[in-house]
């Protein structure tokens, strides 16, 4: 078993990811323990993360997603300062309320097997981190791990797909994405090797991996080369060819061994579809007791199957197929399955990409496999393997292949191996070159343990999101309400004010404190001063806060505008949940104080949480008349999803008020109309302020016509005077201005 803390490589990679922010780039030969270190590391890491992978066979391997599955990217080329549109399908980064929860909530963004991420699908996730966590920084803020080996596996990419994307990359690989290079990363090269323990393949291994496989390493290769060799099939020997037509091949002569009536599938096919773009054969010929490979992750989202699943025919008719899986032993029942032949092409006018779908292609999700292709074999290991790369036509595909092997003596090799099979890519090495640099030594290391926790308080102490928030709900509301309701307004100007100068102003004057007392301290992470400082910070912020979320606790949303009324709940939605999270973070480090696991394990749970708020307690109120003096302080919820209909501090009548706006919505949604249609919210404010006693004191309220008056005039005049009725109030005359 792995141990860490025996490999100086892992350990240093554990003590980045775990104890600083910085983005790493793990690499190392076929077998080093990059997977067992990701599992490990999953199993222990104080941190929030999540698991994705460019392919279905290596998400399942490393315990995760699909890149593709888990941010509903489409399969066309992502394009900087572009958007992919076409048929409904695009690059609109629009998810559900969890998804957008758990995106926020993570700390640290796994990609596995990142030798085959292009550069355009790491830019594409760049976007949508930004777009849901910190637009200003590169990734949404989030801490990336990259795992893998450049020297394996390279990206597809199509040479009508590079015509478009040659204009925006150097490269296909990963490291030539835009919004990494704006990042700084450092590289941890595992050296030990795992997998194999027989150090004279190991040796050959390491020579082919550093494109210095010369004629020695090539003789010892091809000693394994067994003419006409035929194994039994009980010896479990999986056979690796680079191209899928010899797959194809030594299936079809498996298959023809077995006993039993062969069915045969026809795809269906609908307008071009090129053979050689067939996920599958246009005829399926399976037999019982066939072994396959599922070519498709199970599109029904009942998970039955993925994409590299081992499995045998149980039955087969001409009716279906039952397949019995190699994994859990469970038999499914299978469908079809649908593919698009698609183009992408760039409008040049418009700068946006289109895709064009050719044909549509439907057969059952798998292919015969006593034979595989080396692309499907990354992430695997065999103990006997025959291996035939004589035709490679890749970077890595040669040193994949013959790095799934333990050992020499269980590889046999399908046809001698020439110079030419070995393939390698020249940026490939120039990166490599450089990158293995970067490691960072005892000093750089500690320095970037020091900046991660100063990242954390500037987090926890940062503010600019919630007064960006504040300013943008007053840009809605003022072009909406400032004739309507200006005092109320003022009250949320006067709240926005006293939040910059109280909170930001301090909260920049505080980080000047903390950043000083964190670096003059050898041991700040147990520091007493520096957390006696941290805490009495916190508290004060989360009082400031408090008084601030009470104020838009009932920020006004109605609207006769249905647009403008979502505008508005939006605004007031992302104001409140941003309040909320961080005034229960500050709570939390009040009473408990500032431990970065701790911390990490509060944040996410609260940010993922449904309501972040009673946190910290219900928020007092003490809100402001018509007239300028202090009401009756209040209790009130902070969610503004639970409080009553809002009642501005402009209106002089607030229950009657709330009375017209509640019989207004009802008659409205009885009706099927638009809320302005029984009654504008102008004339509302004018009635519960003039309180009118007949129609033609009704007929003098601005926004309020003839039509309305023959209509509602009657209801709306016997609820004034139930409500002068019941507050005691005699009648009397308001003039009216007409500009509201």
């Amino acid at each position: 078993m792995m141990e860490m803390n025996g490999n100086d490589g892992l350990a240093l990679a554990r003590d980045i990811i775990v104890n600083t922010g910085k983005n790493l780039f793990l690499t190392g030969k076929a077998g080093t323990g990059k997977t067992t270190f990701l599992k490990k590391l999953k199993e222990s890491a104080p941190k929030r993360m999540i698991v994705l992978a460019p392919t279905g066979i290596a998400a399942v391997n490393a315990g995760g997603m699909t890149i593709h599955s888990f941010f509903q990217l489409p399969l066309a080329p992502y394009l900087p300062e572009t958007a992919f549109s076409s048929g409904g399908a695009k690059y609109s980064f629009r998810f559900g309320k969890n998804k957008i929860r758990i995106i926020r909530s993570i700390d640290l963004l796994v990609i596995d097997e990142i030798s085959m991420v292009r550069a355009d699908l790491l830019d594409a996730v760049d976007n949508v981190l930004r777009r849901y966590r910190d637009r200003g920084r590169p990734f949404g803020g989030v801490q990336l791990l990259m795992i893998g080996d450049l020297q394996q596996l390279a990206p597809v990419v199509k040479d009508d797909e590079w015509r478009l994307l040659g204009k925006y990359y150097d490269t296909p690989y990963f490291f030539s994405s835009q919004a990494l290079r704006k990042t700084y990363y450092c590289t941890v090269e595992l050296e030990k090797v795992y997998r194999q323990s027989d150090l004279e393949f190991l040796s050959i291994l390491n020579r082919i991996r550093e494109n210095r496989c010369g004629s020695d390493i090539l003789s010892a290769l091809n000693s394994r080369y067994i003419p006409g060799f035929s194994p039994s099939a009980d010896e479990g020997y999986v056979r690796l060819v680079t191209h899928n037509r010899q797959a194809r091949d030594i299936n079809m002569r498996e298959l023809q061994k077995l006993p039993g009536t062969p069915y045969v599938f026809q795809a269906e096919i609908q307008g071009q579809f090129p053979e050689y773009a067939w996920p599958v054969e246009g005829s399926l010929v399976l037999k019982e007791g066939a072994q396959v490979m599922f070519v498709k992750n199970d599109s029904s989202g009942e998970h039955r199957y993925y994409n590299g699943m081992l499995g045998v025919v149980e039955s087969v008719s001409g009716d279906g197929i039952e397949v019995r899986s190699r994994d859990d032993g469970e038999t499914i029942a299978l469908g079809r399955e649908e593919w698009t032949n698609a183009r992408y092409v760039l409008d040049e006018d418009t700068k946006e990409i289109r895709e064009e779908i050719d044909g549509v292609f439907r057969q059952y999700p798998v292919k015969l496999a006593w034979a595989i292709t080396v692309h499907k074999s990354q992430g695997l290991t065999f103990d006997r393997a025959i291996v035939d790369v004589s035709g490679s036509f890749a970077h890595g595909q040669a040193y994949v292949a013959l790095s799934r092997c333990r050992t020499l003596e269980g590889l046999v090799l399908g046809a001698p191996l020439s110079a030419s099979s070995v393939i390698t890519d020249r940026s490939v090495e120039e990166f490599t070159r450089e990158a293995v640099g970067t490691a960072p030594d005892a000093a750089d290391l500690q320095s970037m343990k020091k900046t991660y926790f100063l990242d954390l308080l500037s987090g926890l102490f940062g503010f600019r999101q919630i007064a960006s928030l504040m300013r943008r709900y007053l840009h809605i509301a003022g072009e909406y309400f400032s004739r309507l309701y200006p005092v109320q307004l003022g009250e949320y100007r006067d709240a926005e004010r006293d939040f910059h100068e109280n909170v930001e102003s301090v909260a920049e004057k505080f980080s000047r404190q903390y950043a000083r007392l964190v670096n003059d301290s050898a041991d700040y992470a147990s520091d007493a001063v520096l957390h006696r400082r941290i805490v009495s910070g916190a508290s004060y912020f989360r009082e400031k806060l408090e008084v601030a979320g009470d104020v838009f606790s009932d920020a006004l949303t109605e609207a006769d505008n249905t647009e403008v009324s979502r505008r508005l709940r939006d605004a007031v939605s992302e104001l409140q949940a941003a309040i909320d999270l961080k005034t229960a973070l500050l709570g939390f480090v009040v009473t408990d104080g500032f431990e970065v696991s701790s911390y990490l394990r509060k944040k996410a749970v609260l940010t993922i949480s449904d309501d972040a708020s009673g946190k910290s307690g219900k928020r007092k109120s003490g809100r402001k008349t018509a007239d300028g003096k202090s009401g009756q302080k209040t209790d009130r919820k902070s969610s503004v999803r639970k409080k009553k209909s809002e009642v501005p501090a402009d209106v002089r009548h607030p229950d009657l008020y709330r009375r017209l706006v509640e019989w207004r919505n009802a008659t409205a949604a009885e009706l099927g109309l638009p809320v302005y249609m029984v009654i504008q919210q102008k004339a509302i404010l004018g009635i519960s302020d003039s309180l009118p006693d007949d129609r033609a004191s009704l007929a003098s309220v601005p926004y309020f016509g003839k039509a309305g008056i023959e209509k509602y005039g009657d209801i709306i005049l016997k609820m004034v005077r139930e409500y002068r009725e019941e507050k005691g109030l005699s009648i009397f005359r308001t003039s009216l201005s007409s500009d509201f």
